[in-house]
């Protein structure tokens, strides 16, 4: 492979800036362009001094920092060099390594080399993307568990015992003269449903990685002036939106991120549906409603203070969830509402907006509060499609042996499941399965 470079740290002007080298020409590249106190490249000591050009000339005094293959982030030959954060000079000395022989690494490459060279299997690159790219401690939390690999460890568990079962299966009809024990096919569809139990378990926590890598597009609607602009504003703990008693004062939507206690949350403000001949409010009130159509959580507020035959409910989507934010009361509840379901709160005073965060929490971690445990694992999109689709071999496998059909064909099943669950942590191993066969089973000795 050839040897990749590129600036880790952010564009930009700051004090430091950090450039990486990886390849099999790493030594010889920084020979080339360092000239420091020491040309040995000791692994894991920084050594001070300068990345000279082609003339001797300096460019930028720097640290240099070596790491020996297999003992680096990528699995091979590695330089870290901190230069100063000019973007003049930066660009300068990654110049440099470029005419020494290195070239432009591609977007995420250095994650790829340390996949490719097992360092890490596809759900920790993936991580190093979300501990990047987390919004709240609870996003944090599950890139980390997922970079320390309790995703892929679980999977690859999950994979070995689906290994076992495909080995007999596999083993029973190609070695018949082996005195393999053919289990009952009752005792091999409880173990594929016990594999399926498990990544059940799995999938259903795929609600839960959307909600911390994406947030939940959460849209406050209402009447106008029931107090959405005051909400946004109470929520995000700083007036952000223009409140006035005025009618319609919200023209277009406004869209903030909040932490609600680490749950991302993408708040819309909209403007106020009511009919009306404005053609600016008009366009507005259309925008809210594509706005609530497109919701994961709708708050609907509604003024408690004014009688329920006032209000004109919203029609929202089967699949948001839903709340209704009962404002207002604290200008006294009229008797129409005391008995409707909702959060009773004011904006102008804070009464009730703590619980109605409470409200908002458990909705969105569910009935075992999913994202208080101690090892939050939450899967992907990517990772949902694989194992939903290799749920679904597993079905056909325990379908073909249930009814009796030939075990051939349920072999054919559980191969092409254990492809789906490989591809989430990217294995997908024939050998493994003969060594599972020739090891389990003894054939040939």
């Amino acid at each position: 492979m050839p040897t990749i470079a590129a600036i880790a740290t952010p564009p930009g002007q700051g004090a430091i800036s950090l450039i990486r080298v990886s390849g099999p020409t790493v030594r010889e590249i920084g020979d080339t362009v360092f000239s420091g106190r020491t040309k040995a490249l000791n692994p894991r000591l920084q050594n001070f001094g300068k990345i000279v050009d082609s003339k001797g000339e300096t460019i930028d005094e720097v640290l240099l920092t070596f790491f020996a293959n297999p003992q680096s982030y990528t699995g091979e030959d590695t330089l870290e060099i901190s230069c100063h954060g000019g973007i003049l000079v930066t660009q300068r000395v990654l110049e440099r390594i470029f005419q020494a022989g290195a070239r432009a690494a591609l977007p995420g490459e250095f994650s790829q080399r340390a996949f490719l060279n097992g360092k890490m299997d596809l759900t920790q690159a993936e991580a190093v993307m979300d501990l990047i790219s987390a919004q709240t401690d609870l996003a944090l939390k599950a890139a980390h568990e997922q970079l320390a690999g309790r995703l892929g460890s679980r999977l690859l568990e999950l994979r070995q015992d689906l290994i076992g079962v495909v080995a007999h299966v596999e083993a029973y009809i190609d070695f018949p003269d082996e005195d393999i024990d053919p289990e009952s096919s009752e005792e091999i569809v409880s173990k594929i449903r016990t594999i399926r139990a498990e990544v059940d378990e799995l999938v259903a926590t795929a609600d839960q990685g959307k909600i911390l890598r994406e947030g939940v597009r959460t849209v406050i609607c209402g009447a106008p002036n029931v107090g959405k602009s005051s909400l946004l504003n109470v929520l995000l703990g700083f007036d952000r939106a223009i409140v006035s008693d005025t009618a319609g004062t919200t023209r277009d939507t406004i869209e903030e991120v909040i932490n609600l206690r680490g749950i991302p949350l993408r708040l819309v403000d909209t403007a106020g549906v009511r009919e009306s001949e404005d053609a600016i409010e008009r366009e507005g009130i259309s925008r809210t409603q594509a706005q609530v159509e497109n919701a994961e959580l709708v708050l609907e507020l509604v003024d408690v203070s004014l009688p329920q035959s006032e209000w004109t409910p919203v029609t929202v989507p089967e699949s948001a969830r839903y709340v209704r934010v009962k404002n207002k009361s604290d200008l006294g509840i009229d008797p129409s509402w005391e008995n409707e379901d909702g959060i009773a709160i004011s904006c102008e005073t804070r009464d009730g907006v703590e619980g109605l965060s409470d409200s908002i929490f458990r909705l969105l971690s569910g009935s075992g509060n999913v994202f208080a445990s101690t090892n939050l694992i939450a899967i992907n999109a990517r990772h949902k499609h694989a194992l939903i689709e290799g749920r679904e071999f597993l079905d056909a496998a325990a379908g073909r042996l249930s009814n009796g059909e030939s075990p051939e064909f349920a072999g054919l099943e559980l191969r092409a499941a254990l492809d789906s669950i490989g591809e989430v942590i990217g294995k997908t191993d024939v050998e493994e399965i003969l060594g599972e066969i020739f090891s389990a089973f003894c054939i040939g000795k």
